[in-house]
């Protein structure tokens, strides 16, 4: 009697476990990049990744990491239930005038549990001549 208790119990788990595994969390961005185009010196650095949860199951980013302190993301707080939006701020720092190219690496619970996303563009200042020009000028004064 007890033998058939515990084969019953055991074979319970097993099935409620095989039903647990159906559920899953997708991710899935309206785009992987965001382009700032060519951008002012100290301008609004502040982008938006956007992104729903295709799945079936609740989606859980854990952290959303950088590849340089230039780059702030900030990750949703609470979990995005099925078929909702979220989104993932990035702050880009525009007072570095260069070239942007970072990535963003978010890590979630979704069956794709790692996601990399790109920033790109170029700060420039307006208000400081190019080197090529003040190279011409140079030449041209001697």
């Amino acid at each position: 009697m007890m033998k058939n208790l515990v084969i019953i119990l055991f074979v319970g788990l097993i099935s409620l476990g095989a039903v647990a595994q159906d559920k899953v969390a997708k991710i899935e961005f309206k785009s992987d990049t965001i382009d700032y185009g060519t951008i002012e010196k100290g301008s609004n650095g502040v982008r938006v990744f956007e992104f729903t949860n295709t799945g079936n199951a609740p989606l859980i980013i854990s952290s959303v990491k950088s590849t340089c302190g230039c780059t702030v993301p900030k990750k949703p707080k609470g979990p995005i239930l099925p078929g909702e939006t979220g989104k993932i701020e990035v702050k880009y720092d525009t007072k570095r005038v260069n070239p942007i190219r970072k990535t963003i690496t978010v890590i979630s619970n979704a069956d794709t549990p790692t996601v990399a996303l790109k920033i790109k563009g170029l700060v420039i200042d307006s208000s400081k001549k190019s080197v090529l020009e003040k190279k011409d000028k140079s030449v041209m004064d001697q």
